[in-house]
């Protein structure tokens, strides 16, 4: 089933292991872990031909590239290979799975697909997993392994990766959340791998911040310093040193929750204030530091902007302090000036120095600010023989972002040669297959091992590569250089570690199968409404093997049964919920709909300190939904927690056989306005929103029923194809 393809012998041995077991691959970038994919979905299918093989990566670029290698690689016809992104709608994606056998998937849209079951685990012989290291937290490959290994008939597992981080208890989640049996992990220097290693030449520049930017760099120290000083002498820190900005979130929360408690000292309230500044300062300092004048200069008067309309005391006190004035002006002398930060002189010297040399070279920058990629793409444009482009992800800022097909088309040019500089954000660290790049381009250092490894492995594929990292001196680019250092050698001790102490943990787990911890449970009907399809607590249901039905529900998140709906938030959106006003309205509706509503908040958060809302307000809220609407307020800690609860609730209200339920159903409301509003409402792509336009053209929900398709086209918004399908589902015979 394979054609142009010759496995390498390190792939061989790693493939012997994963025909036998989940098998976690960790192998460096450019190794070809694709292709022992390739090799084993062929055994697969050959031990089970009617079986289907399902490939998942983070991103529409990656699972672009394995289709490309399997129609390049793989026996079989183009019509059976099928790729799944949320562009493909959920009904295309249904048809595809009955048609297709090989499938290539980014996770997200697929968990939809597994809890409304429109595609059948139990059909998959094989489940890959590239970047594998993401299979941690509440990323969806967690959940669809999970998903997997409980309905497969013939179940195996495959993880991919070149990096899967410096932390050990990192590295073991991502083996046991994905049912990990064995390891094969290769590194550059194991005897069947390193006659296939490129050597990558890492060559670190140091600049030195000119005295223009040394000024404005102390104006930004000093308020820093002189802040943490006021905290200090308010018995707020115990030190003025300098403090990360994790510790500072931390020091914030902490004190939201003492003034929860009650304590009633204005120090704290002005600590909060204190807090929030020295965040923005310190992020200014960042920007002043390793990206440029514009950067900074950007930054500091949308702060200043932000302050005329603002609130929040914060701002104001920050834009009227002197050392921050004088920042703002001194960023803003240097903008006016064209003062370029040295990065990026040393930068266009260095990328000038490459095209000399050779005019068909391929360079990528990369640099983690949007506006600053931008800037760097207009300077590079102006080195002779440069022609550079932006890379960019999807979520708009500021008016920039590409679509995927914008992506795919930008890749393309560079690899056709239209243009021989990517500057490249963090969205090009996976996902970017080039056949070759001659030098990739750190605009600064970045802390961790898996991204300088992913960056470091855009080149030096198929032959030697190099590298070069921007690092201004005296600043946190220093300390980011070493942390990656540290962090990467970490690393590979681990995965020396992994071939000996972690193959007892995954043999110790390969004997004791899932089934062994799992009771049997009754199986009950819940209504989730479609906004909560993807969230932890749906996953926790389908644990418990409750049988869902998800339906666009107007008044509640959960429905139990004909008389119990449950409106679900967590802390910081009850909180929200309050300021913005939503929460009346539900509750309204809530206990208009049902004989017995309930909230539910779920977390373990201070509900008192997850925003600056005094706590009278809250606790007032809450006696009115308990007093004034006799609405039980029911609090839980975890999704897994939130879940049994619910399971429990709807199990005890189906003990009667009286399983089946609708969210339209007649309940014990008297309001005729409301009720003809609720029927309509459930008319084909009509809603709350289109019920009340149609009853107002038409009178009356019997003339609703009579009108033809030209009639209900007359309505706005109710178009030929809205029409057409009410009209069918109000003529169709009703067949039990």
């Amino acid at each position: 089933m394979i054609k142009n393809f010759e496995p390498r012998l390190y792939q061989q041995t790693i493939f012997a292991t994963a025909v036998k077991y989940h098998t976690l691959v960790v192998l460096p970038t450019g190794m070809g872990k694709t292709n022992i994919f390739l090799m084993l979905a062929a055994q697969r299918l050959k031990q089970y031909p009617d079986s289907k093989i399902l490939f998942l990566g983070p991103t529409k670029p990656l699972i672009e590239q394995y289709l490309s290698v399997f129609k390049e690689h793989f026996v079989i016809d183009d019509s059976k290979l099928a790729m799944f992104t949320g562009e493909v709608s959920p009904a295309k994606r249904a048809e595809s799975w009955d048609q297709a056998q090989i499938f290539f998937s980014t996770p997200q849209g697929l968990e939809n697909d597994i809890i409304s079951g429109r595609i059948k685990l139990e059909e998959v012989s094989l489940l890959g997993f590239d970047e594998a290291h993401r299979a941690v937290g509440d990323y969806a490959y967690v959940f669809v392994a999970q998903q997997y290994l409980k309905k497969a008939h013939h179940p195996r597992i495959l993880g991919l990766t070149a990096s899967p981080g410096a932390d050990m208890e990192k590295i073991s989640e991502v083996l046991q959340n994905l049912h990990i049996e064995e390891i094969e992990v290769r590194t550059d220097d194991d005897p069947d791998v390193r006659q296939y290693v490129q050597d990558i030449k890492m060559d670190y520049v140091p600049v030195k911040l000119p005295p223009a930017f040394l000024e404005a760099k102390k104006y930004l120290e000093d308020f820093v310093k002189e802040r943490l000083k006021r905290l200090k002498d308010q018995g707020v820190l115990h030190s003025a040193a300098y403090i990360s900005k994790k510790d500072l979130l931390g020091l914030q929360a902490q004190i939201r929750g003492r003034l929860a408690q009650g304590e009633k000292d204005q120090t704290l309230w002005n600590a909060i204030s204190t807090l929030a500044e020295i965040m923005k300062v310190q992020h200014a300092l960042e920007l002043i530091e390793t990206q440029g004048a514009i950067a900074a200069n950007d930054y500091l008067e949308r702060l200043e902007k932000e302050s005329y309309t603002s609130s929040v005391k914060a701002v104001k006190n920050l834009v009227k302090d002197l050392n921050f004035r004088s920042a703002l002006i001194k960023a803003r002398s240097l903008k006016e000036a064209g003062i370029e930060h040295p990065k990026l002189v040393e930068l266009q010297r260095i990328v000038e120095r490459e095209i000399k040399a050779n005019s068909s070279a391929k360079i990528i920058v990369f640099n983690n600010y949007r506006d600053n990629a931008a800037d760097i793409v207009a300077k590079l444009n102006t080195v002779p023989g440069a022609k550079a482009d932006l890379f960019l992800g999807q979520a708009k800022k500021n008016g920039q972002g590409l679509s995927q097909k914008e992506q795919k088309e930008l890749l393309d040019r560079f690899r056709e040669g239209l243009f021989n500089v990517l500057v490249a954000t963090s969205v090009g660290e996976e996902g970017i297959d080039i056949p070759r790049v001659d030098l990739v381009i750190f605009f600064e250092p970045v802390p961790g091992a898996i991204r300088h490894i992913q960056r470091r492995g855009r080149t030096g594929r198929q032959e030697q590569g190099r590298v070069i990292i921007l690092v201004t001196e005296d600043t946190r680019d220093v300390a980011y250089r070493w942390s990656a250092h540290h962090s990467e050698r970490r690393m590979h001790d681990n995965l020396k570690t992994l071939r000996t102490q972690l193959k007892g943990l995954v043999h110790k787990q390969r004997e004791m199968p899932l089934e062994k911890f799992m009771e049997p449970q009754e199986t009950v009907h819940i209504i989730v409404d479609h906004r909560e399809k993807g969230s932890p607590v749906v996953k926790a249901l389908l644990d418990l093997n409750a049988e869902l039905k998800i339906e666009q529900m107007i008044n509640a998140d959960f429905m139990l049964s004909n008389r119990v709906g449950v409106e679900f938030k967590n802390v910081q959106d009850f909180v929200d919920s309050i300021l913005d006003g939503r929460l009346m309205d539900q509750i309204r509706e809530l206990k208009r709909n049902f004989e017995r509503p309930i909230i539910l908040i779920e977390g373990t958060d201070d509900i008192y300190s997850a925003r600056n809302l005094h706590p009278n307000a809250i606790r007032g809220m809450i006696a009115n939904i308990i007093v004034s609407y006799g609405i039980p307020l029911v609090y839980t800690k975890t999704p897994q927690e939130t879940a049994a609860l619910l399971y429990v609730i709807a199990k005890r209200e189906q003990e009667d056989g009286k399983r089946d339920f609708m969210p339209h159903s007649t309940k014990r409301v008297q309001d005729t306005t409301w009720l003809q509003e609720y029927i309509v409402s459930a008319l084909p792509g009509i809603g709350a929103v289109l019920a009340k336009p149609l009853l107002k053209h038409f009178k009356s929900i019997k003339n609703i029923v009579n009108a033809s398709v030209d009639e209900l086209k007359e309505v706005e918004k109710i178009g030929k194809i809205k029409a057409e399908e009410i009209r069918r589902i109000l003529d169709e015979e009703y067949k039990l």
